[in-house]
Parts: structure tokens; C-alpha cells; sequence
């Protein structure tokens, strides 16, 4: 016999549509909490992005008017005109080739609104200063430019090419003292590559550092140094006065608009760039690291960017990612085995 129908006023009914609401308000439950959490996940996504493209800090680890002040001031400008980021600060954190500032930097644990200089400078300094910390340390973010180290001498100097200045080197390495950059530096280092290209005890070689491309050449104008090594755009104004000669470079190919030949148009496999890029703190979000990313890759494309790479004579070496991790890797065992020959 079939079970009578519930009545409209029947408890078994009344039971039934209640569970019916129940289930409904928990699943519409569970869907608001889905959808404002969603929300609250971007809102905070973008007030963090918002945070980094409000205001952002460039450590350049050297004092100011060097290469990574200049390189990061560019930055600066670059990003302040095209309102990529409202407010940008330079600070700098000069001592031991980068590694003092690399040496902050590392504590700065999760601090994204806070981008620092690097390079080949570095490179060198945390080998020969035995840093605790290294580029392990920071998260790479990115190349973005490299220049080109330029071999000079005195405008009356009797040395015309390379060939000539290395033959009179080989005579006597200690008495034919070079001057450039920190021990260590770009400067010291390409001076040791040629240096085993021709033959000669790069270790017996007489190296006068110097802080700044003015330094070393006035070193050479007193004749306490035959030669001077530092980027090309250091001695620009020098070349164009006619004081200094420029016998080479050490790029891979000649300089758009400089007729001065490479080493290796001369015969030597040198072939150095002083790199320049920036990392990101340890303990930066992937989140943040991917804005971070955004933000220097928009810099690099701006008119700005494009007009400092031009009147500091900057070649535009883009690189992020892995490409950039492994540049790094490669160059630090480069430097590595050329500090070895220099018995450092």
C-alpha cells in the first residue's frame, strides 16, 4: 500500500525542506568564501604591486660619480620620467669592490622595494676579499648593460698598437707598471687575460690601482705608469682632447662610431665587458620578483634608457631568468681562474 503523500502542514515535509535550505546556505556559503578570499588574495597581489611601483630603493655598492652610481642614477631617471615608479632613491654603499654593500644586502631579508647594483666588479671583489656572502646570497634579477675596457697611453708615448706596447713589456713586466681600477677589477683583470695571451707572468706584472679612469691617467701623465686600463667612456673626453692614444679595446666587436680595433682584431683572445645588472633581496616573493622583473624590463625599454646606454657608451645586454643565472655562473669561474694567474 502506498505511503500516504505529505500534507502541506506535515513535520516529514516541513523536516525536508529545511535540510534543502541547509545544504544551500552552505554551499552558497562555501562560494562567498571562495570568492572573497579570491578577492582578497588580488586586493593584497595588488597593493603589493602597487607598494613596489610607489616607491623603490637602488643600492649602488660604490661612491658616488663611479660606474654603478652613474648606472644606477641612470636608472633612476629612467624610471622617475616615465612614471614607472613614482619614487626612486640612490644609495650608496661604497667599499671593497661592492662586496660591503652585497654584505647589507644579504640582511635584508625580504625588503622587495629594495634593488641593488652588480657586476663584474663584484665578482672579483668577493674572491679576493673572501666575503662571507656571495651571489648565492641575492636572487639575480637582471643584465642590463656592458662596457668595454680601453687600453691608453700618453698621446706622445712611442707605443702605436698593442703589439708595440707588449713588446716592450716583455722585456721587463716589473718595470713596465700598468694602472686601472681596484685590484681585482675589470681593469686589473683584463691587463692579466692579455697578459697570459703574450707570454708574460701576469703575477710579475706591476699593477698601480686607482679609484676612478681620472685617477689612472693621471698616473700615466706623471709616467709612474706606461699604460692605463679603465672603461672607454672614462677616458672619452681625454681621447677626443688628443692627450691619451687608445690602442684597444677589449670587446668582441669594434664600437659603433669608435675606430679603435679589439684584441682580438689584434691577435690576442681577449675579450672582457664590465657587466652590469641588478638583484633582488634574499626572501623576495616570486610574486614580487616577477613585478620587480616587469618593472626593469619596462625601464629598459624606455627613450630614456636607450639615450644613457648611447651617451655612456653601454652596450644593451638584456638578460633575466636562467640565461642570467648561468652568465653569472660562468663568469665567476672565469674570474676565478684569472685572479689565479695573478696569484691572488
Amino acid at each position: 500500500m502506498a505511503s500516504p503523500k505529505p500534507q502541506p502542514g506535515d513535520s516529514t515535509a516541513a523536516s525536508g525542506r529545511s535540510r534543502k535550505r541547509t545544504v544551500g546556505l552552505t554551499v552558497y556559503g562555501v562560494l562567498a568564501a571562495l570568492v572573497i578570499a579570491g578577492a582578497v588574495f588580488t586586493s593584497s597581489r595588488s597593493a603589493a604591486d602597487a607598494e613596489l611601483r610607489s616607491k623603490l630603493t637602488l643600492i649602488a655598492p660604490a661612491g658616488a660619480g663611479g660606474g654603478w652610481d652613474t648606472f644606477a642614477r641612470e636608472q633612476q631617471q629612467a624610471l622617475r620620467s616615465n612614471g614607472i615608479v613614482n619614487s626612486v632613491q640612490v644609495v650608496n654603499v661604497p667599499g671593497a669592490a661592492g662586496t660591503i654593500g652585497l654584505g647589507q644586502f644579504s640582511t635584508m631579508h625580504g625588503q622587495s622595494s629594495t634593488l641593488m647594483a652588480t657586476g663584474t666588479v663584484m665578482l672579483g671583489g668577493i674572491q679576493l676579499n673572501d666575503s662571507p656572502v656571495g651571489m648565492d646570497d641575492v636572487r639575480p634579477l637582471a643584465r642590463l648593460a656592458d662596457d668595454y675596457d680601453a687600453i691608453v697611453v700618453p698621446a706622445d708615448s712611442p707605443f702605436n698598437s698593442i703589439d708595440d706596447l707588449i713588446a716592450e713589456w716583455k722585456k721587463n713586466p716589473r718595470g713596465f707598471p700598468f694602472t686601472g681600477g681596484s685590484i681585482g677589477s675589470i681593469d686589473h683583470l683584463v691587463m692579466a687575460q692579455l697578459a697570459m695571451e703574450a707570454g708574460i707572468d701576469a703575477s710579475q706584472t706591476t699593477y698601480i690601482p686607482n679609484t676612478s679612469g681620472g685617477e689612472a691617467l693621471q698616473t700615466v701623465f706623471s709616467d709612474t705608469a706606461k699604460a692605463a686600463i679603465s672603461g672607454y667612456n672614462e677616458f672619452a673626453d681625454q681621447i677626443e682632447a688628443g692627450r691619451v692614444k687608445v690602442l684597444a679595446i677589449s670587446a668582441p666587436q669594434r664600437l659603433e662610431g669608435i675606430d679603435v680595433p679589439t684584441l682580438l682584431e689584434e691577435g690576442y683572445d681577449v675579450q672582457m665587458s664590465n657587466w652590469r645588472g641588478m638583484v633582488a633581496a634574499p626572501g623576495t616573493s616570486d610574486e614580487d620578483f616577477e613585478e620587480l622583473l616587469s618593472i626593469v624590463t619596462e625601464m629598459s625599454q624606455t627613450e630614456e634608457w636607450e639615450d644613457a646606454l648611447a651617451r655612456n657608451q653601454w652596450d644593451n645586454t638584456f638578460m633575466v631568468g636562467e640565461d642570467f643565472e648561468e652568465f653569472i655562473a660562468v663568469e665567476e669561474k672565469e674570474v676565478a681562474e684569472i685572479l689565479e694567474g695573478l696569484d691572488l
